[in-house]
Order: C-alpha cells, then structure tokens, then sequence
C-alpha cells in the first residue's frame, strides 16, 4: 500500500506519531551512526542490559573494536573483558564469533540481507531487522518487548508471533523506516510503559483500542516479555561473578567456590565453570586453573 492509499487512521498514526517523535527523540550515540557494525554491537547490548548502562561500554567498545575486523582479529579475553558491567556475557564470545564470520563471509561489513543476518552467531530476528532499519534505513518493523506491548495496545488483543512481525512491518510509513521505529521506541519508553502508561497525553491515542481501559491486552501478547526471574542467588549471578573474576585473572580450583559467592556450595559452582568452559568463556589449564580463553582469534585460525 503506497503512501496515497493509506487509510485516514493510518494517515493520522504516522503524522502524529513521527510528529512527536521528532520532538522526544533521546539523543543516544547509536542514533547518531549508520554504520551498521555499530548498530550491531549496540543492539547486541541492549539485549536485556538497560540503556543507561550501555551508555559507557558501547563508546568504550566500538572505540577500542571500531569494526569486525578489529574484533575479530583480538583474542576473546579483550572481549569478554571489554563486556564489564554489561552481564550475560555470552553475548560477548557471540559478538566476536559474529565478527569472524562478518569478516570471513562478508568482506568485514554485517549483510544487507535478513537471511545472511540471521546465519550470524547471536543475531535472531529481532537484531536482524534492527541493523537493516537502523543501519541500511530499510522500511521494517523493529519488534523487541517494548514495541510488542505498543503493538497489542493498539489492536486491542493478544497477538501471535507471526502476526505482531506482520502488523509491525504494515505499519511502518515508506521511507520512515528509521524515524518510525525509532519514535515507537520512545512512546514505548516514555509514554506507553509497562505500568502507568500516560494514555491521556499519549499522540496517538485516537487510534488506540485499548487506551488504557479494561484487562491490558499486552499481557501474554507475543514478544512481550512477562519480566526476568530474580537474580539474587542465581546461576546468572554466580557466572557473573566468576566471569568477573577471571577477568581480574586465573582461578585455582580451590578459588572457584568463593568467587563464585557460594563457598559452600562447590558442586554448584563447579557446574556453572562447566557450563562457562562450555559456552566458551572459560578454559581450564592442564594445571586445573580456570582462565578466560586466549585462543581463538581470527588471525591465529590462519
């Protein structure tokens, strides 16, 4: 449907919306980038990790890996170690497996293409289209948590995952692909949050059919998440604190418990290394001390 034969709703939506988003757009350093290494890393970040705490790690990382060659060509442990502060650092031994490929496979700049984003080492659909938009200003719809709730607001009912990637895509005006979603991601953050949504001030609330009346149709909706399990006393927070640790340096075995924060509980600590060593943030030496791994690099594969 080209931009003529919108209907009037549709015509009105986009008007306001973008509208208002030109007025609210946060300034964030990756909005000011199309460099689509870039908006990769800072995608990739910003997978469950807040954006003021991406904030300082994303300039400190693309400064020190401005582009996957950079990344792919340094050992893991410069990764993992430039991850600080970022949690589920897996992302990290995934981001450097993605930049080996990138430079491999693609000549060292991500694909403009969905299917060659999604073969990339932790890029699913939503990163995926996240670098077409954000980067290559493609016309798609960009759906993470946020902009799932805004979606099932305004159909006014739970949507499916097919669905709320399709209604996402039709939704977005030609040639607006990056200001759409980028504005959608503000009303999300700013006005249509998960508690105490601003329904009354909210720029398109007259093509809303929930407007904040009833049982919230987000709930349950299709990408909307339902809010993380809790982190004190976990397995997520005895990995952080042994990544943490071995970033400071090696682990005798007799160490892994205590940095693990469960000195009485070294069967379940000893699991989680396994578990690292498994998803390729640890290694463990012939003298049985535990390190971050070193081997790896892309220069060293040749």
């Amino acid at each position: 449907m080209t931009p003529s034969q919108k209907t009037a709703p549709e015509a009105r939506q986009h008007t306001a919306l973008l509208t208002w988003g030109e007025r609210h757009r946060r300034d964030l350093p990756w909005r000011r980038t199309r460099d689509p290494w870039a908006i990769l890393v800072s995608e990739v970040m910003l997978q469950q990790t807040q954006v003021a705490r991406v904030i300082p790690r994303y300039e400190a990382f693309v400064a020190e890996f401005p582009n996957p060659s950079a990344c792919a060509a340094a050992p893991i442990s410069a990764v993992i170690r430039a991850w600080e502060g970022l949690g589920y650092n897996r992302r990290a031994v995934q981001l450097h497996r993605c930049a080996q490929q990138v430079e491999e496979l693609h000549g060292g700049i991500p694909p403009r293409d969905l299917s060659a984003l999604l073969k990339l080492p932790g890029v699913g659909p939503y990163t995926a289209r996240a670098v077409l938009v954000f980067a290559y200003e493609d016309d798609a719809g960009v759906v993470d948590t946020n902009v799932g709730r805004v979606l099932a607001r305004w159909q006014g009912r739970r949507l499916g995952s097919v669905e709320v990637q399709a209604i996402a895509d039709a939704a977005v005006p030609a040639g607006s692909g990056w200001a759409w979603n980028q504005a959608l991601f503000d009303l999300a953050t700013e006005m249509c949050t998960r508690r105490n949504p601003q329904c009354e001030q909210c720029p398109v609330r007259s093509e809303c059919r929930w407007r904040g009346q009833g049982i919230d149709p987000a709930d349950g909706s299709a990408r909307v998440s339902a809010g993380q399990s809790r982190f004190a006393g976990s397995d997520r927070q005895g990995r952080g604190r042994l990544v943490a640790a071995l970033r400071r340096g090696p682990l005798s075995p007799s160490e892994v418990a205590e940095a693990a924060g469960w000195p009485d509980d070294p069967i379940r600590a000893e699991r989680i290394l396994v578990g690292l060593v498994a998803d390729g943030m640890a290694v463990i030496g012939d003298d049985g001390a535990a390190t971050l791994p070193d081997a790896g690099s892309f220069e060293g594969r040749h």
